[in-house]
C-alpha cells in the first residue's frame, strides 16, 4: 500500500459505497481475515493493490523463500476458515522437536522441546507462505459475501458511525469497521496517529532453502552463535531445510555472494561445524535473499482514540524478530480473536461497537507484549559479548532444559491458545 496523501478532496456522495467491514492489506492475514468476516455473514470488501495477481500453488522440487513455521493455533484458525483440509499436506513438514544450543559449544548448553514430552501431537508445521495464501484464495472465491478490489486508500476519514475509505482509482468505501492488515510502515495507522515504537535491530535475516545428506528428524534446530548471530534450520519435506540465518548487514552482503563451495566452507566453520554433522552435507536450493529486522509494536490496537472504529491487526500492529518463528502465528491470532469476538456479539452490537474493539484489544495486548518482551531480551541477551553474560544464557539454557514445568510452560507459548464456540 503506497504512502497515504491527506490533501485528496472528497469524493461525492454518490460514488461512495456502504460495505459492513473494510479489510485494507493483502497478505495472509489480511486475506485470511477478510474470508473470516465474510464467514460471518458482514458484507467485507478487501483493498490492496496486488489482489489481482494469482498467487500460484507450489509444485515440483524448488521451493519458495518464504518459509512459515504455523503453529497449532494456526491449524485451528485454518480449520475454522474451512480450508486447512484443502491444503498440499505433502509440502507441510510437522516439527516434532525443537534443539536450541548456546555459544559456547559444550553438550549441556542446549534447550530440547519435545512433542511427546508435551503431550501434543507437533510442536508446528514448516510450509511456504504462498501454500497458505494460495488456498485462501480459492475459498475466497466462492465466497459471495466477500469482494476483492485493487486499489490504493489515499484517505480515511473517520466519524462516530464508521469511517469513509477514499481510493486512488476514484470513489469512496463507507464501512461500520475498518481492518487495518497494510504491513509494518501501516499508512492507516500513521494517519490515524496511532503511536508506534520502533526498535532497528541492526540485523538482517538472510534465508534459503538447503537439500541435506542427513535426515532431518523432524526437528528444527537453532544455534547461538558468538558475536549475536542466530542460526535456524527448519525441517521441510524430504531431506530439505530451510534456513534463516540472522546477522549483521554487513555479514548478511557477504553471505549473499557466496557459492556452493563456499557456503560449504561457512557450515563446517560456525557453530563448531555442528550443522554439518547433524545434517551433512549442504546443497543449495534456492536463490538466497536478505530481510532487514526490527522490533515494533503499536501503542493501541483500535483507532483513533476519541472514536475508534479501526482495528490493527498482523504486522501493522507488531513485528518481532524471527528467532521465535512466531511473526505469522501472532498475526493469525489477531484474526482467530477478532473473528471469535465478532462471530459471538450480542445482536444489537454493530462490527464496530466500542465494547467489542476493547475487548479485542485487550485480549491481544497481553500475547502480543508477552511474546515481543520474550523475543527481544532472548535476542539482546545471546548479542551481549562479556563473559558472564555468556556463561550466564548458556547455564540457563541447560537449567531451563532440566525443568519439564518451564519447558512446558514455554511450548503452551509457542502452540498459541485460541478458541472457537
Amino acid at each position: 500500500m503506497s504512502e497515504v496523501h491527506s490533501n485528496h478532496p472528497p469524493k461525492s456522495p454518490a460514488q461512495i459505497r456502504t460495505v459492513d467491514v473494510v479489510v485494507v492489506g493483502g497478505g495472509i492475514t489480511g486475506k485470511a481475515c477478510a474470508l473470516g468476516l465474510a464467514q460471518l455473514g458482514l458484507q467485507t470488501l478487501e483493498i490492496a493493490p496486488d489482489l489481482g495477481q494469482s498467487v500460484s500453488s507450489p509444485q515440483g522440487a524448488q521451493w519458495g523463500q518464504r518459509i512459515y513455521a504455523f503453529s497449532p493455533s494456526t491449524q485451528k484458525l485454518l480449520a475454522h476458515l474451512h480450508i486447512w483440509d484443502a491444503i498440499d499436506h505433502s509440502r507441510l513438514q510437522a516439527v516434532r522437536d525443537m534443539r536450541i544450543y548456546g555459544d559456547r559449544g559444550e553438550k549441556n548448553d542446549q534447550l530440547h522441546l519435545s512433542a511427546f514430552e508435551a503431550g501434543t501431537p507437533q510442536l508446528a508445521w514448516i510450509g511456504e507462505a504462498n501454500l497458505i495464501e494460495h488456498t485462501i484464495d480459492q475459498a475466497s472465491r466462492f465466497q459471495n459475501k466477500l469482494e476483492r478490489i485493487n486499489d490504493v486508500v489515499e484517505k480515511i476519514q473517520v466519524d462516530a458511525d464508521g469511517s469513509t475509505l477514499y481510493l486512488k482509482n476514484g470513489g469512496g468505501i463507507r464501512a461500520q469497521l475498518v481492518i487495518a492488515a497494510d504491513g509494518a510502515n501501516s499508512p492507516i495507522r500513521n494517519e490515524l496517529g496511532i503511536n508506534a515504537s520502533e526498535e532497528s535491530y541492526s540485523q538482517s535475516a538472510v534465508v534459503a532453502n538447503w537439500l541435506c545428506e542427513y535426515p532431518h528428524l523432524e526437528t528444527a534446530f537453532q544455534w547461538f552463535l558468538p558475536g549475536g548471530d542466530i542460526v535456524a534450520m527448519l525441517p521441510l519435506p524430504g531431506k530439505q531445510v530451510s534456513m534463516v540465518w540472522s546477522t549483521s548487514p554487513e555479514q548478511a552482503a557477504d553471505l549473499l555472494k557466496l557459492d556452493q563451495a563456499q557456503w560449504v566452507d561457512q557450515f563446517s566453520s560456525i557453530a563448531n561445524g555442528a550443522i554439518a554433522k547433524q545434517l551433512g552435507a549442504l546443497t543449495l536450493n534456492s536463490v538466497p535473499a536478505a530481510l532487514p529486522l526490527r522490533k515494533i509494536r503499536a501503542k493501541r490496537f483500535i483507532g483513533p482514540d476519541s472514536s475508534p472504529k479501526v482495528v490493527l491487526i498482523g504486522d501493522a500492529a507488531h513485528v518481532m524478530h524471527p528467532l521465535a518463528g512466531q511473526g505469522l502465528n501472532l498475526g493469525l491470532r489477531d484474526v482467530a480473536v477478532l473473528l471469535n469476538i465478532l462471530g459471538k456479539r450480542e445482536s444489537f452490537r454493530t462490527p464496530s461497537d466500542l465494547v467489542l474493539l476493547r475487548r479485542y484489544e485487550r485480549q491481544r495486548q497481553g500475547d502480543t507484549s508477552a511474546l515481543l518482551w520474550l523475543t527481544d531480551k532472548l535476542k539482546k541477551l545471546f548479542s551481549a559479548s562479556s563473559s558472564t553474560e555468556r556463561q550466564l544464557r548458556n547455564w540457563g539454557l541447560g537449567l531451563v532444559n532440566k525443568s519439564h514445568f518451564i519447558k512446558q510452560r514455554l511450548i503452551e507459548r509457542a502452540l498459541g491458545e485460541i478458541d472457537f464456540e
